[in-house]
């Protein structure tokens, strides 16, 4: 017999963020399945299962392959359903990702399901869809909220497993309870953005250095040298607007130096510095933001133009050494003094620069953030940490940008941790009317507050099954 708590599936499962918090509570993982491979690589090498394969061929209306099982977990791609005709539920479901976790649900009626999609899954945009989820969730007995769950690791402080990122993802969770579905009562979501958890405040006390690695030569995360002349060009231009206007911060609109070269032509036509006002009258075609953005950058190179002509001319701004979108410096880092000082990264918009307390979420499709002061981009490992997996967790010898796109694509495990015992909190009086929901109810809410240590101590067990069932 099983010594674990209880036992759970993890679809859509990438490198194994939700099987990292879900063992760490004491789970035991019977199926897991995720169609990149390079990804399911990873969550062999350090979970002992093979997760490869295609959920389609899995979950269907003629095969199952899924074993029973108390706790469902998925972090599934959000796809558009339907919105012809009047059809609901499982119908309008079907061809959709979400349908193949609807009939695993279907058929092994899990005591516990949880979803974690972007936040724009509960967005304006995916309102429809969203209620497709939660009227097919009840259909089939369960127990979910309406309001979405949204929630991002930088609200957890250390001690709850928190980490230094921005990450919003909404998560539908829901407890099986056919007999009394809501209990006649409105059911509250598990998280909102706007908790404030212990009375921890973010932005006050979060800062990357808790997980940053000394070193400032990573291999694969050097700067190059035209990087390297972006940044140094930028930094000394914020240096210098510190001097020359009494240590007050830089504008919070993008300082563009593009503009600038359009002023003498401008000044001339307009006979004065023009507001966006004039700026649309003169242009009626020109977007509302971008006459602001534009007066505005009139305004400061008309102050500020003299030594602004001598610094782009010292690092020629305007030569091929400069292309259009690191000619534009988006400055969010507030009084920092420095732009080395920064968290920055390079957007098709321009450079944007935060300060140094947390990081925007990680994302699969861009480049990496540049931490100032290494003088470096973060690292994986250090991208791994931001996602809460253990550094004795193994990337084995793929590229970096195959470990950046995973945890770009993860789920953070402190996020899965409080959300999972959120729900059983809300829910402790439902899960204790079955055996199975007593032992998931039991395990959560013994475990610590954060998932760290327990993950720390544990290491891929060579006793777990080596393939799929």
């Amino acid at each position: 017999m099983s010594s674990h708590a209880f036992r759970f599936v993890d679809l859509f499962a990438g490198v194994g963020g939700f099987h990292a918090a879900l063992s760490a509570y004491g789970g035991e993982c019977v199926y897991a399945v995720e169609i990149d491979k390079a990804a399911a690589a990873v969550y062999k090498r350090n979970w002992g299962l093979d997760p490869y394969g295609d959920i389609t061929e899995d979950a269907n209306d003629d095969v199952m392959n899924v074993p029973p099982h108390d706790v469902l977990v998925a972090g599934f791609p959000c796809q558009p359903f339907s919105k012809s005709g009047a059809q609901k539920g499982m119908d309008e479901a079907r061809g959709t990702l979400y349908w193949h976790i609807l009939k695993i649900i279907e058929e092994r009626k899990p005591k516990i399901v949880l979803l974690e999609n972007v936040r724009n899954l509960a967005g304006p945009r995916h309102m429809h869809e969203w209620q497709v989820i939660i009227e097919t969730l009840r259909e089939q007995g369960y127990r979910v909220s309406e309001t979405p769950a949204i929630f991002s690791p930088h609200l957890l402080s250390p001690k709850r497993g928190g980490r230094p990122q921005v990450r919003e993802r909404v998560f539908i969770t829901a407890t099986h309870n056919p007999s009394g579905l809501g209990d006649g009562l409105p059911v509250p979501p598990v998280a909102l953005p706007s908790d404030r958890i212990d009375g921890w405040e973010p932005k006050e006390e979060w800062h990357l250095e808790d997980l940053l690695d000394d070193s400032h030569n990573i291999p694969g995360c050097e700067l190059s040298a035209s990087e390297r002349l972006w940044i140094t060009a930028w930094n000394e231009w914020v240096e210098t607007w510190y001097e020359q206007t009494d240590r007050r911060r830089p504008p919070g609109v993008p300082i563009w130096a593009d503009s600038w070269t359009d002023f003498d032509h401008v000044v001339s036509h307009f006979g004065l510095v023009p507001d966006y006002k004039d700026l649309l009258e003169w242009d009626p075609s020109l977007p509302q933001w971008k006459a602001g953005h534009l007066a505005k950058n009139y305004a400061l190179y008309a102050v500020n133009r003299d030594w602004i002509d001598d610094w782009t001319a010292k690092y020629g701004v305007y030569t091929d050494a400069f292309p259009a979108s690191r000619r534009k410096l988006e400055w969010q880092a507030q009084d920092t003094p420095r732009l080395w000082d920064t968290v920055m990264h390079f957007r098709p918009s321009g450079i944007r620069a935060k300060a140094p307390t947390y990081l925007p979420a990680l994302v699969a499709i861009t480049q990496t953030s540049i931490v100032g002061p290494r003088e470096r981009r973060l690292s994986p490992r250090e991208t791994a940490r931001l996602q809460g997996l253990p550094d004795w967790y193994d990337f084995g010898d793929q590229r970096p940008a195959a470990t950046y796109k995973q945890m770009g694509n993860g789920v953070n495990v402190a996020a899965v941790w409080h959300i999972l015992r959120e729900h059983v909190k809300r829910d402790e009086d439902v899960l204790k009317r079955t055996a199975a929901g007593r032992r998931i109810a039991e395990a959560v809410l013994a475990a610590p507050l954060s998932p760290d240590e327990t993950l720390a101590n544990m290491k891929p067990r060579e006793d777990r099954p080596a393939s799929r069932s």
